[in-house]
């Protein structure tokens, strides 16, 4: 097997970071190398690993300039070994299966066109086999079916469902992202990876680096790199390299600021893939961007966290708004 490190960025999240380097230990391949990259304001995260005992681990604490996932992200780069052929990257709040690295590092070898290959979250999504026709209200891919979220069920009614497969972009963006692909144990070709689950190449960054667009908490950067990475070569999803996702709250933006990146960033990348798209598609963004805008706020009346709902509600209108006056420019 190629010799791989793994990069973990990480704010603010000691502990959950602890338990994801538990789940390491446990690895059947181990990686020659672990960066942590910890953009947190205090040292606590610091003082936490002191006291671990963990192979091959390396620690750096960036400065404020270096602060942010994107910048943590290049930082962690430039730190690489130069015997380096693979690079891991997970988020700080994920448990890895003991067998991850070596699904991972397999599909590499099954695949000598692959420039990246994503984890499968499995803890997320409640899917059942059945290779009957799909029920009503349910989504069904390659043998299996899950039930259909609220807004892709709005959509379809307005005409706004992607008409492309998961982990594909439509014309018009707002696609169905990985996690509408099943755990069938199969390899599925994508182009976009999300970010906390994916292992490239080292060779690409010889070529690419991740936007500083995407600044702070960076939401869509991942989908910005991949959807880059796939013009240089192939990339897929391995569905039996698993892990669990459990969001840690700890690190994250205030909703108003989240909500205004869904929509800015969510431009972003769309003109990334799609610089110049047609007047339909133009159409098709903006009034599915609204519709998904008028179930958040609808939510202000039925979440527990009301305020929540709010205040990305409101941070969804301002970003909306703000497209029309100041457009980001894809770099």
């Amino acid at each position: 097997m190629p010799s791989f490190s793994l990069i973990v960025c990480t704010y603010q999240r000691s502990q959950a970071l602890v338990t994801l380097l538990k789940s390491v230990q446990k690895q059947r391949l181990y990686p020659d190398e672990i960066l942590v990259i910890d953009g947190s304001i205090d040292d606590q995260t610091e003082n936490v690993l002191t006291k671990q005992v963990i192979k091959n681990l390396k620690y750096f604490k960036v400065e404020e300039k270096e602060r942010g996932l994107t910048r943590q992200r290049n930082f962690g780069i430039e730190k690489l070994n130069s015997h380096s052929e693979i690079v891991c990257f997970l988020d700080d709040d994920v448990v890895l299966e003991p067998d991850y690295f070596e699904q991972i590092l397999q599909t590499f070898h099954e695949k000598p066109n692959a420039v990246g290959v994503g984890g499968y979250i499995i803890n997320e999504v409640a899917w059942e086999f059945d290779q009957n026709e799909p029920r009503e209200g349910w989504f069904a891919f390659d043998g299996y079916q899950r039930k259909e979220g609220s807004r892709f069920k709005l959509r379809a009614l307005f005409g706004l469902q992607p008409d492309a497969v998961p982990g594909f972009m439509p014309d018009f963006g707002h696609g169905r992202s990985i996690s509408f692909l099943p755990p069938s144990g199969k390899t599925y070709p994508v182009e976009q990876l999300m970010g906390g689950v994916a292992a490239y190449r080292e060779s690409l960054f010889e070529k690419l680096s991740f936007s500083r667009y995407f600044e702070g908490y960076g939401l869509y950067e991942d989908a910005d790199f991949s959807l880059r990475a796939s013009k240089l070569g192939s990339l897929w999803i391995n569905t039996k390299a698993q892990l669990s996702h459990y969001h840690d709250p700890s690190g994250r933006p205030d909703l108003y600021k989240y909500g205004k990146m869904v929509l800015r960033n969510g431009w972003y990348v769309w003109r990334v893939k799609y610089p110049n798209p047609n007047l339909k598609a133009r159409f098709k963004w903006n009034a599915t961007a609204l519709l998904l805008t008028l179930i958040r706020v609808t939510n202000v009346l039925t979440a527990v966290d009301k305020k929540g709902a709010f205040n990305e509600a409101a941070g969804r209108v301002a970003g909306w708004w703000s497209l029309l006056f100041n457009k980001p420019k894809p770099q």
